[in-house]
């Protein structure tokens, strides 16, 4: 095993020859740990019969994976700079091995949560080692593109997981969605240890134990909160208490981190304005974009009637849209003439179009959807990396693996809000708008079961529709909003600092 040194901003003397094979693995392993956020979803109803799941049950299998790992980014991103990237990405493989093999193999709901949650463990480690490793292997001059293949990764892993899933169903028991992990698993921790160098940050002080306890158990509370929200009530006891909780300890842990030698995160870098605006900005456009495309989903299976698996099928080609354009170099090229600032007001902008254009010219046909989901491929392939790419280099190299931590937590916390905040509107437009006889109906699929004639189904069905158009147009504004601010914050940073 080789160790290199953490990287400098200026390009390196020497290249590693596998570094692209490296970027290969870190990219697979970051596709199972987003696949694994989405694929679940197509195995409800029959999670539901065989392990005798009851609701409440069901969301803790999908969410205890979100939970854990959102909760844990901080302390993975600077166990990574402390202990080595190489080490906890492979420790991270091996925990996500283990994880999936106990999820393939649970007989009880209550093993299929446990082994849920440590998936989640093993995906934390895994999301911050390998955009910390890629930074470390790339240097300067390849670095935009390495990080836009590794973002067009995530995007792939979101559209791809519930085709993925219902294909498995379709010829296979339900175990076998975590089963196919293993191999995969199994291939990236060989290749991994004999290909990634060994990377650390500089070595002080002791390790942070109550910055970790305070930072995972406060992002906990407040992930779990937003995901809660819109199914328990915002004003329950539950949610309010959660929030409040887990903003406190937060508060805490600024606190605690401000005061010690050696903090687990910097707080110094909350005073660079390219970093705050480059964390905003990741939380204002995963906010609008994961939430507007969670309801583009709805639509296809609520409206168009399209099983969960075919939904993901048709919505593809965003996702392939953007790994053509990074894995071929383009985006990177434009990005590098644009400059982040105006790259990402740009995708924004376009990602922005994409969802004004399908919400607003609604065809039965697939030719208006499939020019949409371009548009927003092209977008997001340009925001993506760009807003990434932003976060990263406001932090010193040798601190990667604390500037994935907050990058993965950002998108994890705009991510939730969106689906949560989005699916609100949506849930009370609907509500506004469903005929008075069918009032207080909880959701789509239990006013359908209400309707009692052909033409009562017919306005539930609109009403929905409506709803879902609401939703999505709020989403298209957020997500414009988002970009136009970040790329603003981003702007008068970098104007600011040329200035001095």
């Amino acid at each position: 095993m080789t160790t290199v040194q953490p990287a400098t901003d200026t390009a390196t003397s020497a290249r590693l020859p596998q570094r692209w094979l490296i970027l290969a693995v870190l990219c697979v392993a970051q596709l199972v740990v987003v696949l694994d956020n989405t694929v679940l979803t197509v195995a409800v109803p029959v999670l539901t019969t065989e392990l005798g799941a009851s609701t409440a049950e069901v969301q803790w299998m999908i969410n205890a994976y979100a939970l854990v790992l959102s909760g844990l980014l901080l302390t993975a991103g600077s166990a990574a700079d402390r202990y080595g990237r190489r080490r906890m990405l492979l420790a991270g493989l091996v925990l996500f091995g283990v994880g999936s093999l106990a999820a393939g193999l649970a007989s009880t709901s209550g093993q299929l949560i446990a082994a849920r949650a440590g998936m989640g463990v093993g995906g934390a480690l895994l999301v911050t080692a390998t955009l910390a490793v890629a930074m470390q292997v790339f240097d300067a001059a390849e670095r935009s593109r390495a990080i836009g293949i590794w973002a067009a990764t995530s995007a792939l892993g979101f559209a791809v997981g519930p085709p993925i899933g219902g294909t498995i169903l379709a010829h296979l028991p339900w175990g076998a969605i975590f089963l196919m992990n293993v191999p995969i698993v199994l291939v990236c921790l060989l290749v991994a240890r004999a290909l990634v160098p060994e990377s650390r940050g500089p070595a002080g002080g002791r390790l942070d134990v109550l910055g970790a306890v305070l930072s995972t158990a406060g992002l906990t509370a407040v992930v779990w909160a937003i995901i809660s929200g819109p199914e328990r009530g915002w004003a329950s006891t539950e949610v309010v208490g959660a929030a409040i909780v887990g903003v406190l300890l937060l508060g805490i842990f600024v606190w605690w981190e401000r005061r010690i030698a050696h903090p687990m995160l910097d707080m110094r870098f909350f005073r660079d304005r390219r970093f705050v605006g480059a964390i905003s900005g990741v939380v204002l456009i995963t906010f609008g974009a994961t939430g507007a495309l969670f309801l583009l989903t709805q639509h296809l299976q609520f409206v168009r009637g399209y099983p969960a698996w075919e939904a993901g099928l048709r919505m593809a080609p965003f996702a392939l849209s953007i790994v053509l354009l990074n894995v071929s170099g383009v985006v990177a090229s434009v990005i590098r003439r644009l400059g982040l600032a105006i790259a990402i007001a740009v995708g924004m902008t376009l990602l922005a179009a994409g969802l004004a254009l399908v919400t607003l010219f609604p065809s039965d046909g697939y030719g208006v959807l499939l020019a949409g989901l371009l548009v927003m491929g092209v977008g997001c392939a340009l925001a993506n990396p760009a807003i990434v790419e932003a976060v990263m280099s406001a932090i010193p190299t040798a601190k990667a693996g604390a500037g994935a931590g907050v990058d993965g937590t950002m998108t994890e916390v705009g991510s939730s809000l969106g689906i949560a905040v989005l699916g609100a509107v949506l849930n009370a437009r609907f509500a506004a708008l469903l005929p008075a006889a069918l009032a207080g109906a909880g959701s789509f699929p239990a006013a359908l079961a209400a309707a009692r004639e052909g033409a009562e189904r017919e306005a539930v069905t609109v009403a929905f529709a409506s709803a879902l158009e609401t939703g999505q147009l709020v989403g298209a504004a957020a997500v414009m909003i988002g970009g136009l601010v970040a790329a603003g914050l981003l702007h008068r940073a970098d104007r600011t600092k040329s200035v001095q």
